[in-house]
């Protein structure tokens, strides 16, 4: 049988209690078990994994070589449900000093955020498969976020079809 789909992500960071804090309020997860200064595990609203985030403490010390010049993960997509919620997750983003792009990939709409530590994170909106089209292949632009709210609706359920099954 071949893998499904992604249950859970652990990282490892410097400090728990400021990742917790982070991953919390800026995208919502709550916390399920926690040693605080630790480790933790958070669940994403509105899942029923029994934790979709585990946060793993080594350290202010540690050394991260994440990013363009070491081999290693990239980033994490966290998909939302609509473009208002993208809309306001940018915001809190933009006011964290978190948001470093936005970008429209055709049929993905998506944000890229570094967490305390500088770990790259994604979130995104999928188009609906019954909205795919025109438009919706495969790309990079700059994201214009009012303009897609126009064109598909803030409240637009995304990813029917595509990442959630009809």
């Amino acid at each position: 049988m071949p893998v499904q789909r992604l249950n859970h992500a652990v990282l490892y960071v410097r400090d728990v209690d400021r990742s917790v804090a982070f991953y919390t309020e800026a995208l919502g997860f709550r916390v399920l078990t926690s040693m605080p200064g630790r480790a933790a595990f958070l669940q994403a609203e509105g899942s029923t994994n029994d934790h979709d985030l585990g946060l793993f403490a080594i350290g202010e010390a540690a050394d991260s070589p994440a990013g363009r010049g070491a081999v290693g993960l990239y980033h994490l997509a966290w998909e939302v449900d609509t473009l208002g919620e993208l809309d306001r997750i940018a915001g809190v983003l933009r006011e964290r000093g978190s948001l470093v792009g936005a970008s429209d990939h055709g049929s993905t709409k998506a944000l890229y955020a570094k967490d305390p530590d500088g770990l790259e994170f994604e979130v995104s909106w999928l188009v609906p498969a019954a909205l795919l089209g025109e438009g919706t292949g495969p790309a990079t632009r700059a994201l214009d976020l009012p303009a897609e709210i126009a064109r598909y609706g803030a409240d637009t359920q995304g990813g029917i079809g595509v990442s959630v099954r009809i």
